[in-house]
């Protein structure tokens, strides 16, 4: 299949104030974007999505009739067979106000102001998304890997198989949590286990003291995908045997890098 360029996407801009418009326009303009709708609010955004499915959607937090949280829990279960990458613009700060959309699998969360670089890093992400690239392995069959993907949010389970579909990945099992995960771990073997950090009952970090405690699993390489920044819980996280850390959003080119880099270790 040929590379899908920048220039090729289709995109839905939804903000209702006129200038953040032409400022979010002309740094999209500046990466080559010119295919760009716009809709200021969510019940616009959902009268233009009847008829046209774009390839991004790129979003305000706050919107006249509601948040970007309603806007994209429609799309996520009204529209859900497109699977539209979702990109949020906001000034935002607290973690909590944030959380449900690095839970819901944002392609990316870009602050306000956001620079080139930021935006650069959302559009190849989206790229990455749409332009399915197989994993290359020296040791392994990427087609052939087994891979429990353990998580809580049914939304971010779903992202993390399609980035991961994306890669030539094609066998997996889920879990909704560490629990689930342990006892699918007594009747399965895997290849890879990708985890979530914050979960009920078994948390990723008590996942991963199981596995590195058992004689049959031990040996399994595990990529924790979390939202924690601090550093001396991160650094806990390490300490439980985890082998790879993944901010969430999960970035498709990132976890391409740490996969390979797991994978082919000898």
């Amino acid at each position: 299949m040929n590379e899908l360029l920048s220039a090729d996407l289709a995109i839905m801009l939804i903000e209702p104030s006129p200038t953040q418009r032409k400022i979010i326009t002309k740094e999209l303009q500046g990466e080559g974007i010119l295919n760009i709708d716009f809709a200021d609010s969510i019940a616009d955004a959902k009268t233009q999505l009847v008829n046209n499915i774009p390839d991004l959607i790129i979003s305000c937090l706050h919107l006249p009739d509601g948040n970007a949280a309603d806007l994209q829990h429609h799309i996520n279960h009204e529209l859900s067979e497109y699977s539209i990458p979702f990109m949020l613009i906001s000034s935002e700060t607290r973690k909590a106000q944030l959380e449900v959309f690095k839970q819901s699998g944002v392609i990316a969360i870009l602050p306000k102001p956001f620079n080139k670089l930021h935006l650069g890093k959302a559009i190849n992400a989206t790229l990455d998304i749409l332009s399915p690239q197989e994993l290359e392995l020296d040791l392994y069959d990427v087609q052939d890997l087994r891979v429990l993907v353990v998580d809580d949010s049914r939304l971010a389970r779903k992202h993390i198989r399609r980035v991961l579909t994306n890669l030539g990945v094609h066998r997996f099992s889920e879990a909704e949590d560490g629990a689930q995960a342990i006892e699918i771990l007594q009747n399965d073997m895997f290849d890879l286990i990708v985890t979530d950090y914050n979960m009920p009952q078994v948390n990723g970090q008590e996942l991963t003291e199981t596995v590195r405690n058992s004689d049959e699993h031990a040996h399994i390489p595990i990529l924790m995908v979390t939202s924690e920044a601090n550093d001396t819980h991160l650094s806990n996280i390490m300490q439980s045997g985890v082998n790879a850390l993944c901010d969430k959003p999960f970035e498709p080119d990132t976890v391409k890098k740490l996969i390979y880099q797991l994978l082919e270790q000898d």
